[in-house]
Parts: structure tokens; C-alpha cells; sequence
């Protein structure tokens, strides 16, 4: 079995940047493509960015685009998520996320089987 455990999060001005961090448990990290999912107050789970099993490609939400970077390091077990020029529509928990084992990469929730806790990234104007 696997965990996720996200780590990173905090309360920042806007324009600001972080790191975000997913480490997981388990074996054959290599083996799952990965997700950054996030969840504002009163507002449905949305998808951040994905990236496939080597880390060579990578997808993002239209929001994010040109701000947020997604990487892995196999070798850690570990996925990040670097979060640049926030802004207060950022604010929400932060959600990593392992894809189910037939994709290669997946940017839909349902395409997810594995999910952390969450970290609360906090943006303030």
C-alpha cells in the first residue's frame, strides 16, 4: 500500500513562491504517473498538474500555467510542486495524488486511485 504525505504549504503574501513536497510510501514510485490537485473554501477539488512516470512531460490547469512547476525525483519518491507569483485565488489545500497504473499521465481526478492529505497554501492580498 502506498501513502502520500504533502508537506510545504503556508500562509504567504501574494507574489510570493513555494515549494510544495508529496512523499510517498510504498514501492514502484517510478511505475505511477503523479498529481497536484487543489480544494478552495466552497469550491469543488480542481486539477493543478500532472506529470508522467520519467518526469519528461508534464500538464497543467490554464490557471497555473507559466507559474506553477511540477517535478519528480524517482529516486526519492518524492513529487513536487513549485508554486510562483501566487495570488489570493490560489488559496486552497493542496492535494498530491498517484494515478491509477494503466496511465501514463492523468489529469482527471477519476484517473486517481491514491490521495494525500492535503496542504494548506494560503495566500494573502
Amino acid at each position: 500500500q502506498v501513502q502520500l504525505v504533502e508537506s510545504g504549504g503556508g500562509l504567504v503574501q501574494a507574489g510570493a513562491s513555494l515549494t510544495l513536497s508529496c512523499a510517498a510510501s510504498g514501492r514502484a514510485f517510478s511505475s505511477y504517473a503523479m498529481g497536484w490537485f487543489r480544494q478552495a473554501p466552497g469550491k469543488e477539488r480542481e486539477f493543478v498538474a500532472a506529470i508522467n512516470l520519467s518526469g519528461l512531460s508534464t500538464d497543467y490547469a490554464n490557471s497555473v500555467k507559466g507559474r506553477f512547476t511540477i517535478s519528480r525525483d524517482n529516486a526519492k519518491n518524492t513529487v513536487y510542486l513549485h508554486v510562483n507569483s501566487l495570488k489570493p485565488e490560489d488559496t486552497a489545500v493542496y492535494y498530491c495524488a498517484r494515478a491509477r497504473g494503466q496511465f501514463t499521465i492523468a489529469t482527471l481526478a477519476t484517473m486517481y486511485n491514491t490521495w494525500g492529505q492535503g496542504t494548506q497554501v494560503t495566500v494573502s492580498s
